[in-house]
């Protein structure tokens, strides 16, 4: 039996938080005892010690993968350096978005042929250090979806799929002009010429819906989410067409129907850190006062998962709720709370010890599956990894 002590630490459960130590055994939390000091095992200093962060939306990969429109690399490469920042910054389940689409300019950077890129994603898992999964991020405005998605039906990578229209001018890109705009400066085009595209693009997608589609194929097989409600009717149309995750609602009005038809509802974690969003939406921090959000997912940002729990402890909010929004709500939502998402024995040892420093939070060490996949080098003497295992 593969035995670890974590002691000395600042231990959060979902209730509660206090000075104590965890001990994990075969890759699961055995024991979790307050006010309890080993002599052996990992002495963490006082660290806070908390779950794996649990991710259910990040841009990160894709981004990886092309950080320019004309710059693109190896997914191997791409997926090995955006897991190596997730663990760095507490992730230990990530689920990376790729955009499924029949339109060219809306191809995932994983590929024009999407199946396949997750494919290569599940491939690569076995060498990474933290556990990926990826969201189709689906158009709902294209046809021929049957044949995606009776491949996904048996794809277990993708673990989630979340509508998100493309129509010009709707949701949270309702200015026109301001589309134009930059679809001018992108192509070259002029603003009239610009303009014109998106209204020929609008009056062509108007009339088309997928949802049924994947309502059809893939309810109770796969979780269902919507992007960007902005309405009370997105948020209608959504629940309509199976989805249980309203992700990013851009205003207060979608996030409190979605709430009182019971859906789960994830906000960006930048949204949080920033004070507000990049695109003038709903504040997190507004959504949240009225107790609105079950869980904050990195967006585009890992380092804000964990920086936004430290600025919620600091703000007065209780350490147990600041760290559920990162953890175990994400884990609900993805139907993975039985095994994951907090510190309760029986569960997956996935952790994370960290420092607060100013309002960030420096990771010390992560742990996944009970192994330690990343450890900062400048946490003192007292944590020594060979005197992590002791014989039983």
């Amino acid at each position: 039996m593969k035995r670890t002590i974590l002691t000395n630490a600042h231990v959060v459960t979902p209730d509660t938080d206090f000075d104590g130590a965890v001990v994990i055994e075969d890759g699961k939390i055995a024991e979790v005892i307050p006010d309890a000091q080993y002599g052996e095992g990992v002495d963490l200093q006082g660290a806070w010690l908390i779950p794996g962060l649990i991710d259910l939306h990040s841009d990160y990969l894709e981004r990886e993968i092309k950080p320019r429109p004309t710059a693109s690399f190896p997914l191997s490469m791409a997926l090995h350096h955006a897991d190596m920042r997730a663990i760095g910054s507490g992730l230990t389940t990530v689920v990376s978005c790729a955009r499924f689409s029949s339109d060219g300019d809306k191809n995932s950077a994983l590929g024009t042929d999407c199946i396949t890129g997750s494919k290569d994603v599940a491939a690569l898992q076995p060498d990474c250090m933290a556990r990926h999964f990826i969201q189709a991020r689906w158009d709902t405005n294209f046809t021929g979806a049957e044949s995606l998605l009776e491949e996904m039906v048996n794809l277990p990578i993708v673990k989630m799929v979340v509508y998100n229209e493309s129509i010009p001018g709707q949701r949270q890109f309702r200015d026109l002009d301001s589309q134009a705009a930059l679809r001018s400066a992108r192509r070259g085009i002029s603003a009239d010429e610009a303009k014109a595209e998106l209204e020929k693009e609008i009056e062509e997608k108007m009339g088309l819906n997928n949802r049924p589609d994947v309502y059809r194929m893939l309810k109770g097989r796969t979780l269902i989410g919507s992007h960007d409600d902005t309405t009370v009717d997105h948020v209608l149309e959504a629940v309509q067409y199976g989805a249980t995750l309203s992700e990013m609602p851009t205003t207060l009005e979608a996030a409190r129907k979605a709430k009182e038809l019971g859906l789960w509802v994830c906000m960006g974690a930048p949204n949080y850190v920033r004070g507000g969003s990049s695109y003038n939406n709903l504040s997190c921090a507004e959504a949240m006062a009225e107790d609105l959000v079950d869980a904050l997912c990195s967006d585009y940002h890992y380092p804000s998962m964990l920086t936004a729990v430290v600025m919620m402890m600091q703000a007065g909010i209780t350490p147990s709720k600041a760290v559920n929004y990162v953890t175990l709500g994400a884990a609900r939502c993805l139907d993975m709370a039985d095994d994951y998402g907090s510190i309760t024995e029986g569960k997956v040892a996935d952790l994370i010890a960290f420092d607060v420093v100013g309002q960030f939070g420096k990771v010390r060490q992560v742990w996944v599956d009970g192994q330690v996949r990343f450890m900062c080098p400048n946490v003192g003497q007292n944590i020594i990894l060979d005197s992590m295992e002791a014989a039983d």
